[in-house]
């Protein structure tokens, strides 16, 4: 595996901020290159926001959920699995324990009329480790040694490390978008209007009409050969909502056809009581945290008074005080559960690590302990903590989760909490440069494995840029993901969970489902609600 230095900053999770639509959908430009569907639309509504379109510059679930429709993969997986199979790839293997070998399929085109050769493989992955953007998912790659395009349709892959038990996830995953070389620069993140003008698509769809966090139209790519198959429905509209009250009000009135990411537990409880809606769930792999910057925090390592055990002691407090079940039933209604490690329950080698080292021991609060954890390492209280939260990325129920944690750490004059809010693309930045020095942040999964749960957040230089450094972490990190037997592996997750939960880089304390929502003539919201955690238009119809 790569050392740790070569782990660089990982980015997270969904979106921003943004005005909601106000074009009318049947304006939007039609043309590129569509084909296939039916020739009636569909309109999808979100909260989400893009960051960019560029694969190398963006690792978030909305410009996730935009790459997906538009940009091909070696590896995808069908709707109703996580599994993963040849997408625009003919055969897929490893032909040695460190080389893995794609053969593609003869012909593709993206929509430019441009070839995809092997050679826009090697320049997709070889432009992620050059970038290798704050906010990008080059992370990914650290096993990856070289990419060599040995013809046109033959891509050979050399691993650092040999058995790599998640790589064929890793090429379905954020870092493995294959774009198209005549478009995308080398060396820098390419902007949108460039990708849109380049018509640099050779996913199931294209996109024929686009503004920027409110509306996008994508028409049936004809040219797509890839194992995702033909959409159902020629034509999808995306429109972006600041408000998650008016994404439900359109659902509800039948203004859009599906309503996805975020709409608050209340207003989902009263939706599943419409009869002109159907709610549909899935399998979560989300989970919300907050992160603690190891410099920045109370006694961190670049503040006046600087004391790594007394910044311990603050972070196993916070630990001591929340209370996850009331949070989960007071704020989300039961939509989220409460979470006590790192990998979310039903994964292979999720254990409750936290349970047991803070609260009362059996996931509840604390106080008594927390108040005598501060008072042996010599901490006055009440401790100040600045504590910062996102209010439109996350969903609207941020504030009130918020809220009750500040109400939960304050309640007993252990700490006092400074609540601050900012909009995604500002806090985005600000994150990851110290900005914060303790914070929200949520995490939704690019493949189904612990793994994805471990190796961007606790190795050195990780995506949180929080300034955690483990050397033992960085040893095992890598290792669990070679390890070829499954009770070795599964034994290797559970001891990196509690090294970690011993020194609290984050606390994690929720875990949540999919949820969707969909007028009742909408058929296909269930089938991509899948471990996939992959949001897939071309599954979508109405009639």
């Amino acid at each position: 595996m790569a050392s740790a230095s070569t782990f660089k900053r990982r980015a997270l999770v969904a979106l921003g901020t943004g005005t909601a639509a106000v074009l009318v959908l049947a304006g939007c430009a039609s043309g590129g290159n569509g084909g296939g569907g039916s020739g009636e639309s569909i309109t999808v509504g979100t909260t989400d926001k893009v960051t960019f379109l560029d694969p190398a510059g963006s690792y978030d679930n909305g410009s996730f959920a935009v790459m997906n429709q538009i940009y091909p993969f070696l590896l995808n997986s069908k709707p109703g699995t996580a599994d993963v199979e040849p997408d625009i790839a003919e055969s897929a293997e490893f032909t040695s324990p460190t080389e893995y070998t794609v053969k593609l399929k003869a012909g593709l085109k993206f929509a430019n009329g441009n070839d995809l050769t092997a050679s826009d493989v090697k320049f997709s992955f070889d432009r992620q480790l050059a970038i290798a953007d704050v906010n990008g998912p080059s992370t990914l790659l650290y096993n990856l040694d070289s990419t060599e395009a040995v013809d046109d349709t033959t891509v050979v892959f050399t691993l650092k490390s040999a058995n790599d038990q998640i790589w064929q996830q890793i090429l379905s995953s954020p870092a493995g978008p294959i774009v198209d070389e005549d478009v995308f620069a080398a060396d820098a993140v390419t902007s949108d209007q460039e990708i849109i003008d380049g018509e640099a698509f050779a996913g199931p769809f294209v996109i024929s009409s686009y503004k920027f966090n409110e509306l996008v139209q994508f028409k049936a790519y004809e040219g797509y050969e890839g194992v995702l198959g033909a959409p159902k429905t020629s034509t999808i509209n995306l429109k972006y909502y600041a408000d998650s009250s008016n994404l439900k009000l359109d659902v509800q009135e039948g203004n859009i056809d599906v309503a996805t990411r975020s709409l608050s537990a209340t207003d989902i409880s009263d939706l599943q009581g419409n009869d002109n809606v159907t709610v549909h769930t899935g399998p979560g792999g989300e989970i919300r945290y907050i992160v603690f910057n190891f410099n920045t925090q109370p006694f961190g390592a670049t503040t006046t008074e600087a004391d790594p055990a007394k910044a311990l002691a603050v972070r196993q407090a916070v630990a001591d005080l929340i209370d996850r079940e009331a949070i989960a039933d007071q704020v989300y209604k039961g939509t989220y559960l409460p979470l006590y490690s790192y990998v979310p329950a039903g994964l292979t080698g999720a254990n409750e690590a936290l349970k047991g080292l803070y609260g009362d021991g059996n996931g509840g609060p604390d106080a008594d302990k927390a108040a005598a954890t501060l008072e042996a390492a010599g901490v006055t209280t009440p401790v100040a903590l600045n504590l910062q939260y996102n209010p439109d990325h996350y969903g609207p129920s941020s504030g009130d989760e918020y809220a009750l944690v500040k109400s939960q750490l304050e309640a007993d004059g252990l700490f006092a909490v400074n609540l601050q809010s900012t909009e995604w693309v500002t806090y985005a930045e600000e994150r990851s440069a110290d900005a914060y020095p303790a914070y929200q942040l949520g995490w939704f999964p690019d493949y189904s494995d612990a793994d994805n749960y471990l190796s961007p957040f606790f190795q050195t230089d990780n995506f949180l840029a929080n300034h955690f450094s483990d050397p033992e972490l960085d040893t095992l990190i890598p290792a669990q993901a070679v390890e070829t037997d499954p009770a070795t592996r599964e034994g290797m997750i559970e001891d990196i969970q509690n090294k970690v939960a011993a020194q609290l880089s984050t606390l994690p304390f929720l875990q949540g489902a999919q949820v969707a929502v969909s007028g009742k003539d909408v058929s296909g919201v269930s089938d991509t609600l899948d471990a996939s955690f992959k949001f897939r238009f071309g599954v979508l119809s109405k009639g």
